[in-house]
């Protein structure tokens, strides 16, 4: 099992840190440092940034969401950061969300599943850098009737395939992307119910393809936090895991909800939605099942840490991405090089 971190958004205040700490991720060994974008800073810039300041880490996109862009922009993108970084790029996508895809980008929240495989297969057909044609439901290149033509990308990536994940969270997007992509992102991941949330899914999708798990990259991403009060660690997140699983969608369209109840946390994942919405956040936060928040993050003291990443090992997991916790650079930083000796005292490095 391999380490990478995940910096999140930038332009929150911690913008320095977050450099110093995908400097130290490159020194310690990390395999994989990613960058995620909502509606405020892009990946793809902070990406370039990181690379420049960086000498071996790869750098991905978790994720370059898909209502933002053409789908040629993005492998005209993803060519130019492979080039430019000398094959360490990792291409990231997902479908975001109704209210992000409608209310920022303009764009209808409908079919995600049939928009993502067209995505994925202009994305794929462009960066081969043979002249781009498609004729699918959601895309038509060239448009039929009009002075355009066949064009290919002039850029060369550095390799002839560029990795390619899909942020995954229903059992459908899971195994579509066991199908078409070379990766998983995930987020909320529990050791204990990874197999039937996730993985046989994922394994049905490889399936379908005529595929095997083997090659195929399960990356969840968790906060780590280090400390002795493993209680008030876990208070930290109440917010965070309050957010996601009672305010990130809709009512009827809240994904991280849905996970939340397939992992057996019906009844509270419906009250923690209940308060969300009427405006209770702090309520929400308080009725955050303590074991929730505790098996999607890691928490604790090094041996601690390390027997949960022994757990998701065993499960399937193939790059455990970190996020590291802190109120002050030292802290995530202390956090970072925790990861390591959990992985080192578990015998996984």
């Amino acid at each position: 099992m391999r380490l990478g971190i995940n910096l999140g958004y930038w332009g929150a205040g911690m913008d320095g840190d977050n450099l110093a700490v995908a400097q130290e991720a490159d020194r310690l060994g990390y395999d994989v440092c990613w960058a995620a974008e909502a509606y405020g800073s892009d990946a793809p810039t902070v990406l370039a940034w990181v690379a420049a300041k960086t000498e071996r880490i790869d750098v991905g996109s978790a994720i370059m969401q898909i209502p933002a862009r053409q789908p040629a922009m993005t492998a005209m993108t993803a060519a130019t950061l492979d080039s430019l970084t000398g094959g360490r790029f990792r291409l990231g996508l997902g479908v975001s969300g109704p209210q992000v895809s409608e209310g920022w980008y303009g764009v209808k929240f409908d079919k995600p599943l049939a928009r993502t495989r067209e995505y994925v297969e202009i994305v794929r057909k462009a960066m081969t850098r043979e002249r781009l044609s498609y004729d699918g439901e959601h895309w038509t290149l060239p448009l039929p009737d009009g002075p355009g033509k066949p064009i290919k990308l002039t850029v060369h990536p550095q390799r002839e395939h560029i990795p390619l994940y899909i942020a995954a969270i229903g059992p459908k997007n899971l195994e579509q992307t066991g199908e078409i992509a070379d990766g998983a992102l995930l987020i909320f991941p529990s050791a204990e119910h990874l197999e039937e949330t996730a993985l046989r899914h994922l394994r049905a999708g490889r399936e379908k393809a005529g595929l095997t798990m083997d090659g195929f990259d399960v990356c969840p991403t968790l906060p780590l936090a280090l400390g002795d009060d493993v209680t008030a660690l876990a208070d930290v997140f109440r917010p965070y895991t309050a957010l996601y699983v009672g305010g990130m969608g809709s009512r009827k369209q809240n994904f991280y909800n849905q996970l939340a109840q397939r992992m057996g946390y019906e009844k509270e994942a419906a009250e923690i939605q209940d308060k969300y919405l009427a405006g209770d956040k702090t309520g929400a936060a308080a009725a955050v099942p303590h074991s929730l928040i505790d098996q999607t993050t890691l928490l604790g003291s090094v041996e601690r840490i390390a027997e949960r990443m022994t757990a998701y090992a065993e499960a399937g997991v193939t790059t455990l991405t970190l996020a590291p916790a802190g109120f002050t650079l030292d802290e995530r930083l202390a956090a970072l090089r925790a990861g390591v000796e959990a992985m080192e005292h578990a015998g996984l490095a």
